[in-house]
């Protein structure tokens, strides 16, 4: 049986929450792979009941638990996801960017992820003020840089398409370290011959993310990078509501949809639930790649076979354009297993 904590969040996260949970019970009903599900809380609410929007009671069972799904959360989110990030060493932000029938992709043949490293950067926030200036440190470091190329090839080699790394940066500018980021990717490369590398400036990766989104199997970038193109590889393919978001560490991960609380329709039933649901197939992925599990992952391919065709039939929820609730969107996936 695998401990999952589940965060379930503000605004529609507990409208997901709810859609996660029915899964994850038919999954244990109809096909016997076994969760034991427990409700956590953080974000806005928590912050403005326990005076943290981080319990420590939610940390402590986030610890015990074998994966995490957090569902959005508001205001308080960098509160929550920075902090679990560099508390538990999720150091790979894994963001798959795949067209769906019927969603508003630039092209139909987009399938790639980006691999973005989750530790580092600017995002550290190491800032201060200096006179009337205001300064931000960038660290960059060999050992996190090469951590996450490695990973980024082994998602390569993993991936049944075009066996390629496109290593992003902006050396031509900050040579210092994205200097170092790229010669840490490029020693890394030498140990997968058989996966095509390349190297692209960000700037030349964002406009073709748009004009040739299909050119890219596994973009490996830093964090700030990784962060904006990540968000526009999620539109090139129709919007947020269909990406979902891994964090990944060596010995625990956490799995959530990337788009908002949108607290405009929060309890109205109406919020698309698949990116949450498509984080739980990621989930899986990882839950039987660590556990030598070959049933989470047949049951992820299964969950994500199940909302392609569903949404290739025109079956959507009101917010995206269809006339399902979100608990009858979930009902049909549930259906069907």
């Amino acid at each position: 049986m695998y401990k999952i904590s589940l965060i379930t969040g503000d605004g529609i996260g507990p409208d997901l929450s709810n859609s996660a949970v029915s899964i994850l019970n038919t999954i244990n009903d109809k096909l016997g792979l076994k969760f034991d599900i427990k409700n956590l809380q953080a974000g806005d609410k928590a912050l403005k009941e326990t005076g943290k929007a981080l319990p420590d009671e939610t940390i402590n069972a986030i610890k015990k638990s074998d994966a995490c799904l957090k569902a959005p959360v508001g205001e308080s989110a960098a509160d929550v996801i920075v902090a679990l990030r560099r508390m538990l060493d999720l150091y790979a932000n894994i963001r798959p960017a795949k067209s769906y029938p019927h969603m508003p992709a630039l092209q139909n043949d987009i399938d790639l992820v980006i691999v973005r490293e989750n530790t580092e950067d600017l995002y550290t926030g190491k800032e201060f003020s200096l006179g009337d200036s205001a300064v931000a440190l960038r660290i960059i470091s060999e050992a996190a840089s090469k951590r996450i190329a490695k990973y980024a090839f082994e998602t390569a080699k993993q991936r049944d398409l075009m066996k390629k790394v496109t290593c992003v940066h902006k050396s031509n500018v900050m040579r210092i370290t994205d200097g170092l980021f790229a010669k840490s990717c490029s020693e890394i490369a030498k140990k997968y011959p058989n996966i095509h590398f390349e190297e692209m400036y960000v700037d030349a990766c964002a406009m073709n993310l748009v004009r040739q989104p299909n050119q890219f199997d596994v973009i490996v970038t830093t964090n700030l990078f990784g962060d904006i193109l990540s968000d526009e590889s999620s539109q090139v393919v129709g919007g947020l509501g269909m990406a979902p978001a891994a964090n990944i560490g060596d010995n625990f991960a956490l799995f959530e949809p990337v788009h908002g609380a949108a607290f405009d329709i929060a309890g109205k039933n109406i919020a698309n639930p698949s990116s949450f649901l498509l984080s739980i197939k990621l989930m899986l992925d990882w839950l039987g790649a660590k556990n030598d599990d070959s049933k989470c992952i047949e049951v992820g391919k299964r969950l994500e076979s199940i909302i392609f065709n569903l949404v290739k039939d025109g079956i959507k929820t009101k917010d995206i354009g269809g006339n399902k609730t979100t608990s009858e969107f979930t009902k049909e996936i549930t259906d069907k297993f």
